[in-house]
């Protein structure tokens, strides 16, 4: 029988482990209206990238009747108020003309017309707000224009115009406006397997893999590891989180699957030898040794070594060999005339 020949060599050996999962923005955020409504404008679009406070999107509100009907009635109320009240300062206006009230008089004439004022307008602000959702005092925070609270992408715009909204309250979360992200700040989300998941460490370096993006490979750093695992397809998972570097000249889409490669062992310029050239007998390992290449067949003697880290390729050998040495490797095949 004729055997291949395999040379002792030197170089790097690695034990890596595989993580799969998807890639993901840090920092997420869901605009909901603070005032229900329809949506009458979107300025806008998805893809489009937007600074905080600039506005998404304009509600219109639809007034509740019975709301509205209450805030005409109270400025038509107010109106009355004024008007009487006004009168009863400028008499008693003229009455301190002519020094026959006192001045604590005519001050409190005129506060109580002050107060009148005041309240018109506040009723008539209160009945815009019903109306439009806004008055002349308050546009500047006025809650009919969705504002975006961060910078950054906007990966979703799921409302049209004529769309009803309902605004967030402690019942319920609201309608999504938009959702925007800072896609400058990424993260890799996977799972990894419990025989594994000991041989990890935060602050780990790994590798990503993007399937969308060929022949390109970014760096990673390991910064969450679950405490908790879950069950899939029979087996025990742990979450893990990386933050990815990625250059400015690759763009990545949220959502995007990734291979995570983390390094768990590696071991440089070491004796390797082909994992094909071993065989085991109980605890130990051992290598046939090319101890006569003139004779035919080659002459190979079993030699035993002591072996380390492995990558299911090539495997480190402790003691044993020296680079140079020939091993035998596996059965050459007869070829067939």
């Amino acid at each position: 029988m004729e055997y291949e020949v395999l040379e002792v060599k030197k170089g790097t050996v690695e034990n890596t482990s595989v993580a799969t999962g998807k890639i993901f923005p840090r920092d997420e955020v869901e605009l909901q209206p603070q005032i229900s409504g329809i949506i009458s404008e979107l300025k806008k679009e998805a893809g489009q990238y937007i600074q905080a406070g600039e506005v998404i999107a304009t509600v219109k509100v639809i007034p509740e009747m019975g709301q509205l009907n209450s805030a005409e009635s109270r400025v038509r109320v107010a109106e009355i108020n004024l008007t009487q009240i006004k009168n009863e300062y400028d008499r008693q206006n003229r009455l301190f003309q002519k020094g026959v009230i006192s001045k604590e008089e005519m001050e409190q004439s005129e506060v109580n017309y002050l107060k009148a004022v005041e309240e018109l307008e506040n009723s008539q602000d209160n009945l815009d707000i019903v109306k439009d959702g806004i008055s002349q005092r308050s546009a500047q925070m006025s809650n009919t224009q969705i504002r975006s609270t961060i910078s950054g992408m906007i990966l979703d715009i799921p409302v049209k115009v004529g769309n009803s909204v309902i605004q967030s309250n402690t019942f319920n979360d609201g309608t999504t406006i938009a959702t925007i992200a800072d896609m400058n700040d990424l993260l890799f989300v996977g799972t990894i397997d419990e025989t594994e998941v000991g041989r990890v460490h935060v602050g780990m370096p790994m590798k990503l893999s993007i399937g969308a993006i060929e022949n390109s490979r970014f760096d990673a750093f390991l910064e969450y590891i679950s405490p908790k695992g879950t069950e899939e397809s029979g087996a025990i998972v742990f979450e893990i989180k990386a933050a990815a570097t990625i250059p400015d000249t690759v763009t990545i889409r949220a959502g995007y699957s990734a291979n995570a490669e983390i390094v768990l062992a590696r071991a440089d310029s070491v004796i390797l030898v082909p994992e094909k050239a071993l065989t085991f007998r109980k605890d130990s390992a051992f290598v046939h040794l090319l101890t006569d290449s003139l004779a035919a067949p080659k002459v190979f003697t079993e030699h035993p070594v002591r072996i380390g880290l492995s990558d299911g390729i090539h495997v480190e050998v402790l003691e044993g060999l020296t680079v140079g040495q020939r091993l035998r490797g596996n059965e050459k095949s007869k070829s067939k005339r």
